[in-house]
């Protein structure tokens, strides 16, 4: 037999990379809606990115995945190919890509197929391992949730950035462009709701939804200790904030949904917090997207801190939804490019705050223009090398009428260093400036 006779034709693989079900979630609704053209071969490739992989349950391990697997052909580990090594701290150097390439086509079966990669947070490892392994492959970048509509966080090898044709996102805030990648002029394509909450609606357990009554109140909760943006007292407080907030409301059922990696402890405290002023609290103990949730408890209101699940509980369900918390985070993101900020701008900007009343809408909440012009400022001060075309949204938007409104989002020394509307004055004569060093210096040496 021939060589040419032995040899798989060449075709075209499609290779999905996830790493949470969401993104799962979020890949069979844009394959569902016709976003991706025939392929040959269609394979997820999961990715396990926990501190501690052995321990935590992959996506393709979670309740629901299997309702999802069918749209694939095969399901790929990145963990098992790289390991021992962890996916989120592995970078290959550059002068071993053509062998490491070499050997994934091989171990998965790729043959000489043309590759069409589709990732998420191409910013980051290892979606940008994956997409610079295979520098052929045309690229699609799938939002993941809020951080969407912020700038790219680090500055992407044009090899890799000029690749990506499409980005592809849920539509969380109806009429907003996102920035991620807009320095490369990739597609915004948007994947249709529809699509997505039929996903979701495979995904959820019909025997468990709520009977004709209100449904309960939802709190969602954020390891944000874990980030450091927050110390565990305090987001402990930031939860009990919560369960006070919704019972004022009236709610005298609640769910609280932790994160997975939260203190148990912080769930009794909560428990005894609803105890005392009359309420039941139930804790989830179920990996489960907070969107299965929506369609299983039908809850009557949804409260977070800045999660995703906030705007597609208020975009895709109709459900009413209000934040705590994000006063304080604005104040304590640094540095000032974190990239949750543009999630909790958003969140603060169009989410009522709990404390405020019932009426479901924040009062002088920004319409479309104003907000797309809020959050071009932020990702202008965010990442001003790379997006400086945001520099004259910025302006525009420091200088106009929503400028005091939206002050808080914004630290008087970014706008200063960035010589930005609101900033202090800098003096432009050289020695001033010297003078003003001196004294700065003299200040610091008499406080120390």
């Amino acid at each position: 037999m021939s060589t040419t006779e032995t040899t798989r034709a060449v075709g075209t693989t499609q290779i999905f990379y996830a790493s949470t079900l969401y993104g799962a979630a979020t890949l069979a609704a844009a394959l569902d809606s016709g976003c991706f053209g025939p392929a040959d071969r269609r394979l997820l490739l999961v990715a396990n990115n926990a501190a501690v992989p052995e321990t935590t349950p992959s996506l393709d391990e979670m309740p629901g995945f299997e309702r999802l697997r069918g749209r694939f052909d095969a399901v790929l580990s990145w963990n098992e190919a790289i390991s021992p090594l962890h996916p989120a701290g592995w970078t290959p150097r550059a002068d071993d890509l053509p062998l490491l390439e070499r050997h994934l086509r091989l171990l998965w079966g790729l043959g000489d197929d043309r590759l069409e990669i589709a990732v998420e947070s191409v910013q980051v490892t290892p979606a940008l391992t994956v997409a610079r392994l295979f520098p052929d492959a045309a690229l699609d970048v799938y939002a993941d949730g809020l951080m969407s509509y912020g700038p790219t966080r680090n500055k992407i090898d044009p090899l890799v950035g000029q690749r990506v044709r499409r980005l592809l996102h849920l539509d969380l805030v109806p009429g907003l462009e996102p920035l991620l990648l807009g320095e490369f002029g990739p597609v915004a394509t948007v994947v249709p709701t529809e699509a997505f909450t039929k996903v979701v609606d495979e995904l959820a357990d019909d025997a468990a939804t709520a009977g004709d009554g209100q449904g309960p109140a939802l709190l969602l909760g954020q390891y944000l200790a874990a980030l450091d943006l927050l110390t565990p007292a305090e987001e402990e407080e930031l939860h009990v904030r919560m369960v006070r907030g919704a019972i004022a409301r009236g709610h005298r059922r609640l769910v609280f949904k932790p994160h997975p990696t939260a203190p148990d402890a912080w769930t009794r405290s909560l428990a005894l917090e609803a105890e005392r002023l009359g309420a039941e609290l139930a804790v989830l103990d179920r990996p489960v997207l907070a969107e299965v949730l929506y369609r299983e408890l039908r809850p009557a209101l949804v409260v977070g801190c800045f999660s995703t699940a906030l705007m597609t509980a208020r975009a895709f369900y109709g459900v009413p939804v209000a934040r705590v918390g994000t006063e304080t985070l604005l104040t304590r993101l640094t540095p000032y490019q974190n990239s949750n900020r543009v999630p909790v701008t958003l969140v603060d900007a169009l989410v009522p705050a709990l404390e405020e009343d019932a009426a479901g809408a924040v009062a002088d909440a920004p319409d479309p223009e104003e907000l797309a012009g809020l959050v071009a400022a932020v990702g202008f001060a965010m990442q001003p090398k790379i997006r400086p075309d945001l520099r004259e949204a910025a302006v525009r938007h420091l200088s106009g009428p929503l400028a005091a409104r939206t002050r808080h989002h914004f630290t008087r020394r970014r706008l200063t260093v960035l010589g930005l509307p609101g900033g202090l004055p800098v003096p432009r004569h050289p020695g001033v400036r010297r003078l003003a060093r001196r004294a700065l210096k003299l200040k610091r040496a008499l406080i120390r």
